[in-house]
């Protein structure tokens, strides 16, 4: 099951990555959506129905886990099995860097 679950998730889509990696703290959906906003400065926003439907499907697959509820608020943590899919996704998104920096035959600078 684990092995599948990797594999759903590789390559995982922007929404998911961003989600997973600040998961990394204990975060709800809203601080999620505001931290992302803020690292990507704009460039990515996480509308509240990606971002619901995207924590139902990755607590599902077992990737985040509910922590606790505060002020009706759900508070989720990433999983073991949620640091190794980013990890995977962290090591595959730094090879295609490498390669469009080293290898740029294809690509015009």
């Amino acid at each position: 099951m684990k092995d599948k679950i990797k594999k759903i998730y590789n390559p995982m889509t922007e929404s998911c990555f961003y989600i997973l990696f600040c998961l990394q703290e204990e975060m709800h959906g809203y601080s999620i959506s505001t931290k992302v906003k803020e690292m990507t400065n704009g460039e990515v926003t996480i509308s509240p129905g990606t971002m619901y439907g995207t924590l139902s499907k990755i607590e599902k697959d077992g990737l985040i886990s509910l922590v606790h509820e505060e002020n009706k608020r759900k508070i989720y943590l990433i999983t073991e099995l949620g640091k190794e899919v980013l990890n995977t996704e962290i090591n595959r998104i730094k090879r295609v860097y490498k390669n469009i920096n080293e290898g740029g035959k294809c690509y015009e600078r």
